[in-house]
């Protein structure tokens, strides 16, 4: 069999499952989770999974046909605030057992139950692989105290994927372990953290002689730094559009940005912002090219180092992008906007159905959250371009002999 036939039988089996689900049930009368959950079980929640755990086995590509599909049929998409199941799915399907598969992948699919991420921490900073938070083992329990921090939407999760330090004496990479932890389990505390948006869609959360069980372990012990990464490489190709669907070109921040010139008065038009403006709308375009590449060019399985082009190229696009906004609404940009401290029921990466104002806000935390740029241009150098790495000194050396500050 050659391998177009194969991508014609793979395709051919997405269609027939589509077919299937859409005769039997449809979108606009059954109520989302519901939904959502023959979604799942038709193997179309994640095509490429396994059979049984809400996928197919074929190429992921083929997952853009399913969206297509389903939203002309008039199924909604995932809730904003279940953003996390984008990383967890991956995770457990790539790292869990049979049992925790299972378990966690279809009510996180259908939103019953929202994740959020435990993984940075005050002490550590960009260096991941520095975290402190302590897990002990106890029986088939672990007992775990520390703090985590950035936490989004954790205030509204059920689970959450957490990374802790089980072994100190080993190197810093060697000695973590990953963990899904009930968000509701006595000793963990969260707490908000406001933003310069006046939201608190970040949190800090500490975690005081919290008891997991050994069944929650995601992997080996000891192996929470390679699982991290499944998560980590999920989460920046997620956030920089590459594991998303198809946008429609000017779509987005930069139809905004569109739309605010066209309503400028024409004494207002400086010729600077426009070209300015074009120059923009062709790194929107690029940009969204870019991730339709990526995102087809992906054959199997979770996304490579390469997702942190998107990921970085998004979030540099967006600070310029809403910072000309800005610059053309002139004084107007400066009222208009409710500053007031409230907790957010969704979540969004750039925060554009608030508006402008509030996006040009928000969208600082795009070079910060899922690795900063810096990091970013750091793994592209050494992981894609193939430039020496920076020096490491600490690599080799027990977690517990690092100094720290």
């Amino acid at each position: 069999m050659t391998d177009d036939n194969s991508t014609d039988s793979e395709s051919q089996r997405v269609e027939k499952a589509l077919t299937a689900l859409l005769a039997s049930h449809d979108p606009k009368h059954v109520p989302h989770a519901e939904f959502r959950g023959l979604q799942f079980d038709a193997g179309l929640a994640w095509v490429h999974f396994p059979t049984g755990f809400g996928g197919l086995g074929v190429r992921p590509d083929l997952q853009r046909m399913v969206e297509q599909r389903l939203r002309a049929a008039g199924a909604k998409g995932a809730d904003p605030a279940s953003f996390f199941l984008a990383l967890a799915g991956p995770t457990i399907v790539t790292h869990g057992t049979d049992e925790q598969r299972a378990r966690f992948l279809r009510p996180m699919f259908t939103g019953e139950e929202r994740w959020c991420q435990l993984f940075s921490e005050p002490g550590a900073g960009s260096d991941f692989a520095g975290l402190a938070a302590k897990a002990v083992r106890d029986g088939d329990e672990w007992v775990v105290n520390g703090q985590k921090v950035w936490n989004t939407i954790a205030h509204l999760a059920d689970w959450g994927m957490l990374v802790t330090r089980s072994n100190p004496d080993m190197p810093k990479h060697k000695g973590m372990t990953y963990f899904a932890v009930d968000m509701h389990t006595p000793g963990l505390e969260v707490r908000p953290l406001r933003q310069i948006t006046g939201e608190a869609e970040f949190n800090e959360v500490y975690l005081t002689d919290v008891r997991i069980p050994d069944d929650n372990r995601i992997g080996a012990e000891g192996e929470g730094w390679r699982v991290s990464l499944t998560t980590l490489m999920n989460e920046r190709s997620t956030i920089g559009g590459g594991g998303g669907g198809s946008p429609k070109r000017g779509s987005g921040g930069i139809g905004e940005a569109v739309k605010i010139w066209q309503a400028l008065p024409a004494d207002k038009r400086m010729a600077a912002q426009k070209d300015q403006l074009m120059k923009m709308w062709v790194r929107a375009e690029c940009l969204r090219l870019t991730n339709m590449r990526g995102s087809e060019n992906r054959k199997a399985g979770n996304p490579g180092p390469e997702g942190s082009v998107a990921k970085l190229a998004m979030a540099e696009f967006n600070k310029a992008l809403f910072e000309l906004c800005i610059d053309m609404l002139g004084a107007d940009a400066m009222v208009g906007y409710d500053y007031t401290f409230r907790r957010p029921d969704s979540l969004s990466t750039e925060g554009l159905e608030n508006g402008v104002r509030h996006a040009f806000m928000r969208v600082r935390a795009n070079s910060i959250e899922g690795g900063t740029s810096e990091i970013m241009r750091n793994i592209l150098g050494e992981q894609v371009l193939g430039l020496p790495g920076e020096p490491r000194v600490d690599k080799d050396v027990p977690w517990i002999s690092v100094p720290r500050s």
